[in-house]
Formats: structure tokens, sequence, C-alpha cells
């Protein structure tokens, strides 16, 4: 969902900084070669997740969703100097986009791609995470909530994509899907552990900080 205008959009992109050639190639190649390419996080929404990696400097950050890498990339670039990625991917037919444009990027040694179900990689990981992104399939983000919060360091961020869901969080009647994301959002806004403001980024961004 785009909360602007196309022009508006437009506008935005044309006055703010441009992706890198290895991110314009890539976000290329997803339109190219995915049925999904919408999936990609984008030029505003990659600059901003970008800087705010810059801003935050984690030491280790949590994927949950790869997709193609493109927001993986972005991540990567505001790393400390010893920070490292783990992101978790169900399909490992992504492979060769994470080997081409991880390596391009330069940042291959820093991310460690997990292929299967997040639901049972993440009990599996023995670290606490600076940042957690949440952008995968949307009926379990409560339960990658729940999985994770015990895993983000205090002060530590977790920002969950697609929560505005095309505007659909606005309507009367909404579907199953809908449904489920606004519930996500109902439940973080009520948790204690963690403060948190939803952007309408693309397609809405909650950003929650663990107190």
């Amino acid at each position: 969902m785009n909360l602007l205008d196309e022009t508006l959009n437009n506008y935005i992109e044309q006055h703010s900084s441009p992706l890198s050639a290895v991110l314009q190639n890539l976000n290329r190649d997803t339109h190219l070669r995915t049925l999904s390419p919408m999936m990609v996080s984008g030029h505003q929404q990659g600059i901003l997740l970008q800087m705010l990696s810059q801003m935050i400097k984690p030491e280790k950050v949590l994927e949950i969703g790869t997709f193609t890498g493109f927001a993986t990339i972005c991540w990567a670039a505001g790393l400390a100097e010893h920070g490292t990625i783990d992101t978790i991917e169900l399909n490992d037919e992504y492979n060769w986009f994470h080997q081409k444009y991880f390596s391009e990027s330069g940042f291959a040694e820093k991310i460690k791609v997990h292929y299967g179900n997040a639901r049972e990689i993440i009990p599996q990981l023995n670290s606490d995470y600076d940042v957690v992104f949440i952008d995968a399939d949307k009926p379990a983000y409560a339960t990658y909530f729940d999985l994770i919060i015990d895993k983000v360091k205090s002060g530590g961020w977790i920002i969950a994509d697609n929560v505005l869901w095309k505007g659909k969080v606005l309507h009367e009647k909404m579907d199953a899907t809908t449904a489920i994301i606004d519930a996500f959002n109902k439940k973080v806004s009520h948790d204690n552990r963690v403060e948190s403001l939803i952007l309408s980024v693309r397609d809405g961004l909650n950003i929650m900080r663990k107190k």
C-alpha cells in the first residue's frame, strides 16, 4: 500500500538518496525472476531500513523472511564493525539470489542464511539481538513476536513490515489475513514490554522498542 499519491511518491524517491548499484540490480532481478516482486522492500523502505541500521549500529540482527535479500543488504549496511545477521528463509530456491547479491554487496561474510521454518529455527538461535525485522508469513507475526521477544536486548528493536496491509486494516469487514494483522497490531500496542509506533511507509512498518 502507498498512502501517498503516485506523483508525490515519485517526488520523494527522486529527492531521496539513490539505491546502491547492487540494490538496483537486485530489485530489477527480483521483478524479472520472481512471481511476487511486490514483496521486495523497494526504494523508500530500503533507504529507511539502511538509515535505521546506520543509526542503531547493531551487533546482531535477526531477519525473518529473506526473500531475495534486498532488506538484508540494507540492514548489513549499518552493522557494527563485527556485526552479523541471521536471516531465515523458508524457500531455498532463492539461494542463488543470496549467493550472488550478498557476495556483490561485500557483506556475505556477515550474513548467515537459515533455510527452513522460522518457528523451528528461532528457538535454536542462541543469540541476543539488537534488531529483529519481521517480514514473512503474516498469520505467524504474533507467533514470531512471542518467540523473539526474550531474545531482544533491552533497548533493542523489533520492526514488522506490511502492518497496514494495503489499508485493509481500516475496513469494517476484514478478510482473515487482515484480521490477523490487525490483531497483531493491537497485541503489540497493549504489550507493556515494548513501545510501538506504526509508520505509513509503503505498506506500513510497526516499529517497536523493547523497554
